[in-house]
């Protein structure tokens, strides 16, 4: 049994040949998406990303220790028997920046454009500032015409004391949430552990600012994570020192008011008196003593948790938009507009010249 194959051959040239002789309605084609490409890129807005790099101090963690960290999180405990190291380790960055508490406490961010006298928080920038193409305005009336009233009418999720809720948000809530960790970027240098947390925005100076404050707010919150422990550890040992101090100055109080009360007393029962009250002051004394050294401790603990940041470029008010440049999209509208008249001209336009006939 023989096998018949059929060998297919595209003669590109010719093809194109096809194409570039039917001049006029090339024409049409590219005049038509490059009409459609300005549009589009009339639309858009530049937009403009500041970075800021940094190294975090390295804390030795290895594997295991990574895995009963996050076991410990939610509340497992794989008996390791290393608890010397407690941190959140940097390839976890990016959801930490990502995460709606960390997102939501950015709203309040004070922010100032290229020219504003006055601040306002960066909220009411991304709501007032960032146009929406001209084009979308059909989608989104259809949007809200589909959505109940219910959903409008949702809550502000606000608490009593106004600030917004981040586990609880309203639609409109959500939509500067996402816009906003949608343009905060975080990359881990894996071989080197260099973080670059980077943040895109249609005006530089905002770019900036909130570059600096995610940055400011990433270390707040490491440093928070990694000294919890020992800053528990302090609060107690700051709470025994107060008690034994209290105690010590009560005992010499007592010593003192026995000893003046009694100067000129020989009796030996006032000595012994005496010799109680001075025995129980050396205790106390004793005490504080060491609650004072277990405080000294303490506070060299927690100093030792902190972990230690290193800048190594820090954010710069961007020159250029890093956003695609308007005449690119236009080229590509019009390469496209070259494609569909390739398509038109090579496949489409005679079976639906079939079509119509039938």
């Amino acid at each position: 049994m023989k096998d018949k194959t059929k060998s297919y051959e595209i003669d590109l040239i010719e093809m194109a040949g096809k194409v570039l002789a039917e001049k006029k309605t090339l024409g049409w084609f590219i005049l038509v998406f490059a009409i459609i490409g300005i549009i589009y890129a009339l639309g858009q807005q530049k937009r403009y990303t500041s970075s800021v790099t940094l190294a975090p101090e390295a804390t030795g963690m290895g594997m295991s220790q990574s895995i009963s960290d996050l076991a410990g999180m939610v509340g497992l405990d794989l008996g390791t028997g290393n608890n010397s190291v407690d941190a959140i380790y940097p390839e976890i960055y990016p959801e930490v920046l990502a995460s709606t508490e960390f997102v939501v406490n950015l709203f309040d961010v004070q922010v100032k454009q290229k020219g504003d006298s006055k601040s306002k928080a960066y909220i009411d920038h991304i709501k007032e500032d960032s146009k929406i193409p001209f084009y979308s305005y059909p989608m989104m009336w259809l949007g809200k015409l589909l959505e109940s009233k219910s959903d409008d009418e949702d809550t502000n999720a606000e608490g009593g004391d106004g600030k917004i809720d981040p586990f609880h948000m309203n639609k409109v809530q959500y939509d500067m949430y996402d816009a906003i960790s949608h343009s905060i970027g975080c990359q881990i240098n894996k071989g080197t552990n260099i973080i670059t947390i980077s943040v895109e925005d249609v005006d530089p100076h905002v770019a900036k600012t909130i570059a600096d404050t995610v940055q400011n707010r990433l270390q707040e919150y490491i440093t928070i994570y990694r000294t919890k422990k020992a800053r528990i550890d302090l609060e107690y040992a700051e709470r025994i020192n107060n008690e034994a101090e209290l105690e010590y100055k009560e005992a010499l109080d007592n010593w003192a008011a026995y000893t003046d009360a009694h100067n000129t007393t020989v009796l030996a029962s006032y000595k012994a008196r005496q010799s109680a009250l001075e025995n129980a002051m050396d205790l106390k004394f004793a005490t504080l003593t060491r609650t004072a050294a277990q405080l000294q401790q303490a506070r060299a603990k927690v100093q030792e948790r902190t972990p230690a940041f290193t800048i190594v470029q820090r954010p710069c008010i961007p020159l250029r938009a890093s956003s695609t440049p308007r005449s690119f999209m236009v080229l590509t509208f019009i390469f496209l507009g070259v494609m569909a008249d390739a398509l038109w001209v090579l496949f489409l336009r005679d079976k639906v010249k079939q079509f119509m006939k039938k």
